[in-house]
């Protein structure tokens, strides 16, 4: 390695360090306000360091590729604006031999992105799904979240705006412990603790529909006692497509892709089965193209973070910040934009949440040889 490109990559391989632990920090000042609740509420420290364990590598698909973002703007905007990269023009070096070594690193850090995705972020889905399967429901909301439907409970579902200790806020229970009709329940406010095997409920300002099998209405109540029976009795967890490695993934697709193709020419209602088969076979396949996506974004944003900031031509590093910060959110944006077709199969959002890193690519292609 020459001594130019020894002290360009020197000074990016410096500010990646700093840039990657001041993001480790920031995104992880929220989990570890988490663990420290979930500790001050009594949930046993094995389960909290299970928790962390699997939490803490998930924000390396986030840090690598927005550090590698940060020190491509911020290094090579500083070396233009102090006019290192007029001198080394000037000297007749090859600005190419000096991106290259950070372009290495950028793609050296997809490969582990692509790992991370695959193998470290489908199992801390799967263990922390699986933690809150296997505790009781006093240890359990501790770790479960507001805002969203909760399916951890094998015959009941649940969902609650707030929480404190073991009570909960806005909630809705749609119980299925009943083989022979479902029961919708709606409280204000609920004290939820378990018995046994048993979920009991204590409900205020509640409505039930329906009653019981015997009378099929709603009835409403100021305060009522409601037992969720055996809910607890199951605590086999299914994993889900966000839960499966690699090579799991890619066997499932394997099976669905088969199983549309058998379902080829079939009748009517086998038709609608191959399209609820060809929606999930989607969905898996977009699940894959998304983690190589964000692998891929530390490559991408190397090689439009270097160019756009020789290009910036200051020294201010706000300026730098906000070329990131732009070129960031907007690789993102994309990516959410196609994963909300992920229920249209006919639109192949798998391929068109390519188009962040086909962009990427198109605006470096422009950029780097203006830049030479």
């Amino acid at each position: 390695m020459k001594t130019i490109e020894r002290y360009v990559f020197g000074s990016f391989l410096s500010s990646f360090t700093l840039a990657f632990l001041v993001l480790t920090f920031v995104l992880t000042i929220a989990l570890m306000v988490q663990i420290v609740s979930y500790i001050l509420s009594g949930l046993p420290l094995k389960l909290v360091g299970e928790f962390a364990m699997v939490s803490f590598p998930e924000t390396l698909q986030w840090t690598m590729p927005l550090a590698l973002l940060v020190s491509s703007v911020l290094v090579f905007s500083r070396m233009s604006a102090d006019s290192e990269i007029a001198a080394m023009r000037a000297c007749g070096v090859n600005l190419l031999s000096v991106m290259k070594w950070p372009m290495v690193f950028g793609l050296m850090c997809s490969l582990v992105g692509v790992y991370v995705n695959n193998e470290i972020v489908p199992r801390g889905h799967e263990l922390r799904r699986s933690l809150k399967a296997k505790v009781s429901v006093d240890t359990g909301l501790d770790i479960l979240e507001p805002g969203r439907v909760i399916t951890d409970f094998p015959k009941m579902k649940l969902y609650f705006g707030a929480k404190e200790g073991n009570w909960v806020y806005d909630l809705i229970v749609i119980d299925y412990s009943n083989p022979k009709f479902d029961r919708m329940i709606t409280a204000s406010k609920a004290l939820v603790e378990s018995r046994g095997r048993d979920i009991f409920l204590d409900l205020y300002n509640m409505t039930v529909d329906p009653v019981d099998e015997d009378h099929q209405s709603m009835a409403r109540a100021n305060r009522a006692q409601h037992v969720v029976k055996d809910a607890l009795k199951e605590s086999k967890y299914n994993k889900k497509e966000k839960d499966l490695r690699l090579m799991e993934l890619v066997d499932r697709i394997n099976r669905y892709r088969a199983l549309v193709k058998q379902m080829k020419g079939d009748s009517k209602a086998k038709g609608v089965e191959r399209k609820l088969l060809k929606r999930d076979l989607c969905e898996l396949k977009v699940e894959l193209s998304k983690r190589l996506v964000f692998a891929m974004a530390s490559f991408c944003f190397v090689l439009v973070g270097i160019p756009l900031g020789i290009k910036a031509q200051r020294k201010e590093s706000t300026v730098g910040m906000a070329i990131a910060l732009g070129v960031s959110l907007g690789y993102y944006l994309i990516v959410i934009l196609m994963l909300s077709l992920h229920k249209n199969y006919s639109l192949h959002p798998e391929i068109l949440i390519w188009s962040a890193v086909l962009a990427c690519l198109l605006l470096a292609s422009r950029l780097i040889p203006k830049n030479l």
